[in-house]
């Protein structure tokens, strides 16, 4: 299969795909080839807001340290 006829095949398999998760995800993947890709950039303002509000918080020492919350889970799933 030559190229036009792969882009082809792409296309045509793209185009009947309504699911809008599967399309992002086909776009990050594309986008990671054709540039330097962030996917910090791909967040909406919300998203960004949380983020920025835990690192804050983390900053502040208001973090929960891994081993804590790891020993909870397991504690309650029982493994």
């Amino acid at each position: 299969m030559n190229t036009i006829e792969l882009k082809t095949d792409l296309h045509n398999l793209i185009d009947k795909i309504n699911d809008v998760n599967i399309l992002n995800a086909i776009k990050v993947l594309l986008s990671k080839k054709t540039k330097e890709f962030d996917w910090y950039d791909e967040l909406d303002s919300e998203q960004k807001k949380s983020i920025e509000q835990g690192l804050n918080e983390l900053d502040n020492g208001e973090g929960i340290p891994n081993e804590s919350v790891m020993a909870e889970v397991r504690k309650l799933y029982k493994i």
